[in-house]
């Protein structure tokens, strides 16, 4: 079983590497820079490889790197599409050092425009930001649907992913807590859940999991991340999903409100449970 958290980037990769191990982990995910934005920070070709190395010795999940929040690709206000795919475009250019990545973002608002406007704009947005020859995944994360998200329905996902000029190289992260608060009952039909997910989109394209309970009951359209095990998900919920034949392979990264000590206690719970 691949699973492990969200680290901090701000002590280097090799720190996020050891801290991962220290708390049982043989996965982890980190935002490509701030969240709330700003520049990158100068590349340590070294310390990469070295981390690099370090996770292939120990057989780590892909790192799962996190563009920052304030990107919206499909933003009514141009200047802030823009700044979404350059900022994407240089995320993904540095990834290009970095072997065995993947690349997770919040497809955006469209504030108004209306849901197939903002379609249009995520994968031009897209198209602008990849290039030919790119070894980095893009991955469209699930969205809970609050306010005027794009992404919270599995055919706007499918959509965007057709109209990309990349598709091929654009998957998704299933969040748990996003997806069941979407109104996909997770709980209770996880099979019908899949199967959809399947004919919509495929299984071959789910390539991570962010994996957290939610602190709002199901199809609420919030998206409040809670503990595993105290929110609306419950444990048992959440180990049936783990241990779902088509789910059990795939790599977990818990987004949960923990620190380091907290992970390791869920990271242990998790593979107590897993089958």
């Amino acid at each position: 079983m691949h699973i492990g958290s969200h680290l901090s980037f701000s002590k280097g990769y090799m720190k996020m590497a050891k801290d991962a191990e220290s708390i049982g982990a043989n996965a982890f995910q980190y935002f490509s820079r701030n969240p709330r934005g700003g520049a990158l920070k100068e590349f340590d070709a070294a310390d990469a490889g070295a981390m690099v190395s370090y996770c292939k010795e120990r057989d780590f999940a892909p790192y799962l790197v996190h563009a920052p929040y304030v990107y919206n690709a499909c933003s009514a206000d141009e200047g802030l599409r823009d700044y979404a795919a350059r900022s994407m475009a240089e995320d993904l250019q540095r990834q290009q050092e970095i072997e065995n990545s993947l690349y997770v973002f919040h497809p955006g608002s469209h504030v108004g425009q209306g849901v197939e406007r903002g379609i249009d704009q995520i994968a031009k947005a897209l198209d602008s930001a990849m290039f030919d020859g790119i070894s980095t995944t893009v991955l469209l994360e699930t969205m809970s649907g609050k306010g005027s998200e794009v992404g919270s329905r599995f055919e706007e996902l499918a959509q965007i992913i057709s109209k990309a000029k990349y598709g091929k190289y654009i998957g998704v992260c299933f969040d748990t807590c996003h997806t069941y608060s979407a109104g996909y009952d997770i709980v209770n039909s996880l099979d019908s859940v899949l199967d959809e997910f399947d004919k919509t989109i495929g299984l071959e394209r789910l390539k991570a999991v962010h994996l957290n309970d939610s602190m709002t009951p199901f199809n609420s359209h919030k998206d409040r991340h809670a503990k595993i095990g105290e929110g609306s998900l419950g444990l048992e919920g959440i180990v049936a999903f783990i241990n779902h034949p088509k789910l059990r392979d795939k790599p977990f990264y818990l987004e949960t409100p923990n620190d380091l000590d907290g992970y390791a206690a869920e990271i242990a719970l998790l593979r107590g449970k897993a089958v």
